[in-house]
């Protein structure tokens, strides 16, 4: 997908290589908060079933979140019974800073996550994970709502999930169908970039990933589940729905502002099936068609409606002129963004500017059309006018298009040398770092860029250091096996107000 900014970061997706003896290929996570009497059922059920069932190797991490019951205990005597376990503690709660934090620390290439209450069926975990390891996706959910899902529970919680995630639907347009159910995988290539752009440490973690993801272009592949409710979950409804809520309006305000460093995240060209070279064919050429017949198609509609409306308070060339520049506008904006796959707000004047040069081609087409026919007959009917109207757009359509691809959005990517960040360390404040963009405007607003400075952390008893590395790293291959730790806890996860 053409962009204004820099190239993707990830590399290609490829099958997993076989693992090396005693390295987890899967590392599922379960974040508890007071979970005593719970947390040791579930863990020997899960292990159970992946000892039986799973065939690579495998880890289960417990992240316990500043439990104040007997649950550390539990955990502890957990891992010194089965050393597949481990166990982490964090002293801030919060389901999305525990997630983040062991994901970031953990060595296993597939990264997972489920509730304690282990209410979706264990049998969907290995094809939940399956499309991960044979890098045919980048993230992986479990559905409560698709079609074949076999689902128990109460009518209050099944209107709140169907309604959440309509309102996912319409304000931030999500295509996955279940943000909430505690059933997740992602690749841990793509955690390690995607990750410091979530800024969520709660519940809403979840949905703001798969947000960004979506996004960005990854593949989301969701697996129909069996669950069965928890009448004893210890989730507050309402200020979990308060926080959601919340978060919606605030990733929703940074995709509209365009402040999400998206491009960070996107796969490099050539990843897409669609952007490889077919012969005798221009690259992106079918999509773009499609992509342009579907928005002029609206766009013909909506300047129809506009003449028609125009048309009762003035005359025909009037309402021809301030039908055809409203619309133009809209054209552009939806061409732009849909048909050409430019994001962000870099550019966007000019491309409104030159927009209205080809604007002004279409108004001396369609006017010469009614000049024409006014010329032909004195006092034509509504419908002529229209009809007239029609074929001098479809004539000026092909000629909008051409522009469009050649002059307004044309692709540059062919011979474009990546922009490079760099990190420059500041030894008098070693917390800070300051990063600059060689060829690119950098990226500012409230997600900031990944950490690009060696840091040491401390996590399940080893030390290892955060590693330094450019944008468009990954574009050449150089990526392609490297492991980039992040750091474990982000700088305002001290924030003790989030609550489980």
């Amino acid at each position: 997908m053409r962009t204004d900014s820099s190239p993707g970061n990830l590399p290609a997706r490829e099958h997993l290589p076989a693992a090396a003896a005693g390295t987890p290929v899967l590392d599922v996570v379960i974040p508890v908060y007071n979970e005593e009497k719970d947390l040791e059922p579930c863990v020997l059920r899960l292990h159970g079933h992946l000892k039986r069932t799973f065939p690579y190797p495998f880890r289960i991490t417990v992240a316990d979140n500043a439990s104040t019951d007997t649950t550390p205990q539990v955990a502890a005597r957990l891992e010194a019974q089965h050393a597949e376990v481990r166990s982490f503690r964090l002293e801030q709660k919060g389901r999305g800073r525990a997630l983040r934090t062991v994901w970031s620390a953990s060595d296993a290439p597939i990264l997972a996550y489920m509730d304690v209450d282990l209410s979706t069926d264990l049998n969907a975990l290995l094809p939940l994970v399956a499309p991960l390891i044979s890098g045919h996706s980048d993230l992986a959910i479990g559905s409560r709502l698709a079609r074949s899902s076999r689902v128990v529970r109460g009518p209050k919680r099944e209107f709140i999930s169907r309604a959440y995630n309509l309102i996912l639907r319409g304000s931030l347009q999500a295509r996955f169908s279940d943000a909430q159910c505690g059933f997740k995988a992602i690749r841990r290539d793509v955690a390690q970039v995607l990750l410091p752009l979530v800024e969520d440490t709660g519940w809403f973690f979840d949905t703001e990933m798969l947000v960004l993801a979506e996004r960005a272009g990854l593949r989301i592949h969701e697996v129909p589940v069996d669950w069965v409710d928890d009448p004893n979950s210890t989730v507050h409804i309402v200020k979990t729905a308060t926080d959601d809520l919340k978060g919606v309006w605030r990733v929703g305000k940074a995709l509209a502002t365009g402040s999400l460093p998206l491009d960070r995240i996107t796969r490099p060209f050539g990843d897409d099936p669609r952007d490889r070279d077919i012969q005798d064919v221009p690259k992106g050429l079918a999509r773009q068609l499609v992509g342009f017949c579907v928005v002029g198609g609206l766009s013909t509609l909506f300047y129809l409606l506009l003449y028609s409306v125009f048309r009762q308070f003035g005359g025909s060339q009037i309402a021809n002129a301030l039908a055809l520049l409203v619309s133009a506008v809209a054209n552009t904006a939806a061409n732009r963004r849909l048909t050409f796959g430019v994001r962000g707000r870099g550019g966007a004047v000019r491309h409104q500017a030159q927009g209205l040069v080809v604007f002004g081609i279409g108004l001396a087409l369609t006017s010469g059309s009614l000049l024409a026919l006014g010329a032909a007959t004195s006092d034509p009917a509504h419908s002529t006018e229209l009809a007239v109207l029609i074929a001098a757009n479809l004539a000026a359509t092909v000629l909008r298009f051409l522009l469009f691809r050649a002059w307004v959005f044309p692709d540059r990517r062919e011979g474009a040398e990546p922009p490079t960040a760099v990190a420059a360390h500041h030894p008098s404040n070693p917390s800070s770092s300051t990063y600059a963009t060689v060829g690119a405007i950098p990226q500012q607003g409230l997600y900031r860029p990944l950490p690009q400075r060696p840091v040491t952390h401390t996590a399940y008893g080893s030390t290892y250091e955060t590693t330094e590395f450019r944008a468009g790293e990954a574009a050449d291959g150089s990526w392609r096996d490297a492991t980039m730790r992040l750091q474990p806890l982000r700088p305002h996860d001290t924030d003790t107000g989030d609550s489980r």
